[in-house]
């Protein structure tokens, strides 16, 4: 039974655990810049709530709880195009997933077919622009909405590798841009934190709308301007160029225009891996407004974990710092934590300025959006947003 705790996480080793993690995982390189129909050669397979009267009394909680003593956490123009159709949506399979309680390992699975719609509201258009055999996770390690350098906001995922791993075209389209300086337009070439970039226009669009992706810090570009390319075609490798602490891909997604401040979250435009699914939520103050940058972790339960292992089961999420970042529409989220094996989880938030951390038992379903909307002191909530009188989703 799904019940709501609030314990000490010093007590459950979690964030001690996952602090470590996360550590780790800013060693592999964090961008220092924010700023179709697939058919997949790769492996494709505010919240509403009253506000409070001045002289509301903050609640307290219920159960016995003790102050943490917290380390900081740090987390680890435009072409006219002519009308094109939007990309005619897969139908979800979700009879006989892969069974989330035998061994994981960290290589990921490949991804559902794209498009993958598994609900009115959700776009999963793009497949991975890392092949699942290439590397062994193959997924972010450093979030959209995520802050670093003091004051850098990242309007895109980093998906770490070494130098030279194949970069694929995440889905159809026509190559707009290949080379440096494509934060400024072609201009300062040689101070772009981008460094080798390529971005592709897809023929598909979503709700009329042109969508774009971007790879950055490549080592080497393999596509020329004007290249028409299919999904999973190979369209450079990937490096360290531009303002970087190390290897990885840095990708966008970018919707209307090819800008910086039309990004979208990839996480929810890249299809999941098979099995797998992903997080989605709105983390609030108590009157409802937009909580940033605070962390959030997950950890898998219902199976016994080697030490060695360990650091495979926890999953670390942070809710965007929103300047220059833009919600779903239906969603309005604030913090997304993408390729979770399908299973039962322990979701903590741990909030220092009071002390208390908060806990709820959770399913992250197979190949699905989990949502879940969390308010300072009133706790956890469960279930989708209402459905909009309108579908932000394509038509077939």
């Amino acid at each position: 039974m799904k019940r709501e705790l609030r314990t000490n996480l010093g007590r459950r080793g979690i964030l001690v655990q996952g602090g470590v993690y996360l550590t780790a995982i800013l060693l592999l390189g964090a961008c220092s810049m924010d700023t179709g129909f697939p058919g997949n050669k790769q492996d494709t397979a505010t919240p509403t709530v009253s506000t409070p009267a001045a002289s509301f009394t903050p609640l307290e909680p219920t159960e016995t709880h003790v102050s943490l003593n917290l380390t900081t956490l740090t987390p680890t123009a435009v072409p006219e195009i002519s009308s094109t159709p939007e990309p005619v949506p897969s139908t979800p399979d979700l009879s006989n997933p892969p069974d989330p309680q035998k061994s994981f390992t960290a290589w990921r699975p490949p991804v559902y077919p794209v498009p993958w719609v598994p609900s009115p509201q959700d776009h999963f258009y793009f497949s991975n622009p890392i092949a699942a055999h290439t590397i062994d996770p193959a997924y972010s390690t450093y979030g959209y909405g995520d802050v670093f350098f003091k004051d850098v906001v990242h309007t895109g995922i980093d998906i770490p590798g070494d130098i030279g791993t194949p970069i694929l075209a995440a889905g159809d389209g026509k190559i707009v841009y290949a080379g440096f300086g494509v934060y400024r337009g072609g201009s300062d070439i040689f101070d772009d934190p981008y460094g080798r970039a390529i971005v592709i226009e897809h023929s598909f669009n979503y709700q009329g709308e042109s969508l774009f992706t971007l790879y950055a810090h490549l080592d080497e570009i393999l596509v020329k301007k004007g290249q028409v390319v299919a999904t999973g075609d190979q369209i450079g490798l990937l490096g360290e160029t531009g303002k970087t602490t190390g290897p990885h891909l840095h990708f966008e997604v970018r919707v209307g225009k090819n800008e910086y401040f039309s990004s979208r979250n990839p996480d929810l435009w890249i299809s999941p891996s098979q099995g797998w699914g992903i997080l989605v939520g709105q983390i609030l103050t108590y009157e409802g407004r937009l909580l940033e940058q605070q962390a959030v972790y997950l950890s898998r339960i219902g199976e016994q974990i080697s030490e060695s292992e360990s650091k495979d089961y926890k999953w670390i999420g942070k809710s965007y710092q929103n300047q220059a970042i833009n919600s779903d529409p239906y969603y309005k989220e604030n913090l997304t934590i993408a390729n979770i094996p399908a299973g039962t989880y322990i979701l903590s938030i741990p909030v220092t300025n009071i002390g208390y951390s908060y806990q709820k038992i959770i399913e992250i379903l197979p190949g699905q959006v989990t949502f879940i909307k969390f308010n300072l002191w009133r706790g956890f909530t469960l279930g989708k947003p209402p459905t909009p009188e309108v579908f932000f989703s394509p038509s077939p």
